[in-house]
């Protein structure tokens, strides 16, 4: 809580201002009032008597108090003003939305409560999915939009991003090639995460949403900006100018019709040293010198093209001659950074608040910094090298050091160990077969991320993917308390037992004392990847270790990379039991409940197409490309992997 902190704080600063006066007063008396010449003459003729040295110091204390007093106005004056600018761009409800907030308001006081109802009939799964929340991230208010490092972005785009990420793996799903469990490499380009500013978007927007496009209000400015152009200027017009490229990239994936035409020396002044690694592609146009492309059947005169779509131009300064005019008739979205002449200029400030003159504010608009926007552009696909979308089989590589466990089954603990941490599937902490309530999301997220990691992990690297964004000072609280959950949560059941090992700074689940079904799954592709004999029953024993996604069901942006290999670990095994079968038949049953782990895999449906052409079951092949082409095309893909117009 901080008002405890505000009040200390008020009391010290009226101390300080209070104080000093009042005791110069009682023992020193008010400043003397002799006349400052003869004061100062006395002073002349004998500098170093005692009235004349306390004297010095008494100036020295009331010269002091009067710094301090400046200080204490000159602050407060500064916090007065920043109010009442906020309190200026805050927009007042219009007589009509009075009116509709009033009778809504009245509607809602009429209509009853339902009393909620708790499903007990199943506690194991009531305890691991039904809790209080004690532990949001802090985020800023919905209507402020997601504030990131290096930028903010409001809530819509902020969502656009959540599902263009959501996309980048849906493609590297579909583009997979199974084949025989190995282990992956740590540098595989389609397994690694995301950038740090996508993941920290996704989890400010939330568990990776799938709105539907927002309908353009009327009247609204597209983009957020004129439509007969703008200069920028302020400490924000380069990062106003970022944010108007990635929204502007971003609504191409749902309208390709909207293309982007940027200069060259607009992206040096965007991008800095990552502007050789921006890549012309779908939507996006880069030019020496400012220009309008042509439509194929029209001349480039209004906004709206000839197909439908739109333009947007990123200028590195005002155009001149017929282009200036055709922008400014036309209403084709057109920044330039720099003072334009002859249409509007905007004062950005560098949280986004742009300003028309010094006496109207304007629209908040989305602001990045050059790290944000390469980031950003990731999800986007128009920076190179681009992220792998084509199909990959990764290298082997030796996994490290796993703790040795069993033959894998369900719920089932190692003999001597009787805590259980289950994240294949639901996550849950089970203590001799008896699952535990864990409260706070974060100590869920915490548990799922140290059984990921057997080895251990940082902890800084740990508070960092649990909490992305938040300042590095706030992380280690919020760690310590969410660790202090799980210890809690076990020491309340159990004596003797130590849920979490801490060497240093580095945490680890303790290898002693707790079994992780994840960990058994390990130890399965381990063998499977070694044995010389027996492949069969190797690849069966991956299988059946497999009791659901990692952590299903959970929207935690640092989880993809974890789960998508072990999703892939699934479908080595498979595909490696349905190249061994002995009959089509078999082999077309592994096949499909392979297709069951991973129902938007391209290889696999094609191989098991492939089987039923050649078994004569051309309709039940025809049928089931028919049906993964339509979960792609839900999805927002084609069949190839390209985005449909429209579809996100």
């Amino acid at each position: 809580m901080r008002w405890p902190r505000h009040v200390a704080s008020l009391l010290l600063t009226a101390v300080l201002l209070v104080g000093p006066p009042v005791v110069l007063v009682q023992v020193v008396g008010w400043p003397s009032t002799n006349p400052p010449r003869v004061a100062l003459w006395q002073w002349v003729r004998e500098p170093l008597t005692e009235q004349n040295l306390i004297l010095l110091l008494v100036v020295l204390a009331w010269a002091l108090w009067a710094l301090v007093a400046y200080l204490v106005t000159a602050t407060t004056a500064t916090r007065l003003w920043a109010g009442v600018r906020w309190l200026r761009r805050l927009p007042l409800p219009t007589p009509w939305q009075a009116t509709a907030t009033g009778m809504a308001g009245a509607a809602a006081l009429t209509i009853a409560t339902p009393t909620p109802t708790l499903d007990t009939s199943h506690p194991d799964t009531t305890t691991s999915t039904t809790h209080t929340d004690h532990d949001t991230v802090e985020q800023a208010d919905p209507a402020d939009g997601v504030s990131v490092p290096g930028g903010w972005l409001p809530d819509g785009l902020a969502e656009q991003v959540s599902v263009a990420a959501g996309l980048v793996w849906l493609r590297r799903r579909r583009a997979y090639l199974p084949t025989r469990p190995h282990h992956y490499t740590g540098d595989a380009d389609d397994l690694a995460p995301l950038p740090a500013t996508v993941t920290a978007i996704q989890t400010s927007a939330g568990s990776q949403p799938t709105p539907p496009a927002p309908a353009q209000a009327a009247g609204m400015p597209p983009f957020g900006f004129p439509p007969a152009g703008v200069g920028l200027t302020g400490p924000g017009a380069v990062d106003a100018a970022r944010g108007l490229l990635i929204t502007a990239l971003l609504a191409t994936m749902r309208q390709p019709t909207v293309e982007v035409v940027i200069t060259r020396r607009a992206v040096d002044m965007l991008l800095g040293p990552a502007a050789p690694h921006l890549r012309p592609g779908v939507g996006l146009r880069i030019v020496d010198t400012a220009t309008l492309p042509a439509t194929p059947d029209a001349t480039p005169t209004p906004s709206d093209r000839a197909d439908g779509g739109r333009w947007v131009l990123i200028l590195d300064e005002p155009p001149a001659g017929s282009l200036a005019d055709t922008l400014t008739t036309s209403g084709v979205t057109a920044v330039a950074l720099a003072t334009w002449p002859h249409a509007t200029t905007w004062h950005v400030d560098a949280d986004g608040h742009t300003h028309a003159d010094s006496t109207r504010a304007g629209p908040r608009v989305c602001v990045l910094d050059a790290v944000a926007t390469t980031d950003l552009l990731t999800v986007t696909g128009h920076l190179h090298p681009p992220t792998p979308d084509t199909p990959t089989q990764p290298q082997p590589q030796v996994r490290g050091r796993v703790p040795r466990q069993t033959a894998p089954h369900q719920d089932t603990i190692h003999p001597g160990k009787r805590v259980l941490v289950r994240v294949l599937g639901q996550p849950a902490l089970l203590v001799d077969g008896t699952a535990l309530a864990i409260r706070r999301t974060a100590a869920r997220q915490a548990l799922v991320f140290l059984a990921v990691h057997p080895d251990g992990v940082d902890s800084g690297v740990m508070a960092e993917a649990l909490w992305p964004g938040l300042p590095g000072h706030r992380l280690t609280a919020r760690l310590y308390t969410t660790l202090s959950e799980l210890r809690t949560a076990v020491r309340t059941t159990t004596t003797g037992i130590h849920l979490i090992d801490r060497t240093g700074d580095r945490y680890r689940l303790h290898p002693d004392h707790v079994d992780v079904d994840l960990w058994h799954l390990h130890t399965a592709v381990d063998h499977a990847a070694a044995t010389l004999t027996d492949h069969t029953a190797a690849w069966q024993a991956v299988v059946d270790a497999h009791t659901g996604d990692l952590a299903a069901g959970q929207p935690w942006a640092w989880l993809d990379p974890h789960r998508e290999t072990t999703r892939r670990h699934i479908l080595d095994a498979y595909a490696a039991l349905a190249t061994a079968a002995p009959h089509p038949r078999q082999a077309l049953a592994y096949l499909q409940d392979a297709i069951r782990v991973d129902p938007y895999n391209a290889d696999l449906h094609h191989r098991a197409a492939t089987i039923l052409t050649s078994l004569g079951e051309q309709a039940a092949a025809a049928d089931l490309t028919a049906r993964y082409t339509r979960r792609l095309t839900a999805a927002g893909l084609t069949p190839d992997g390209t985005l449909v117009p429209g579809g996100t």
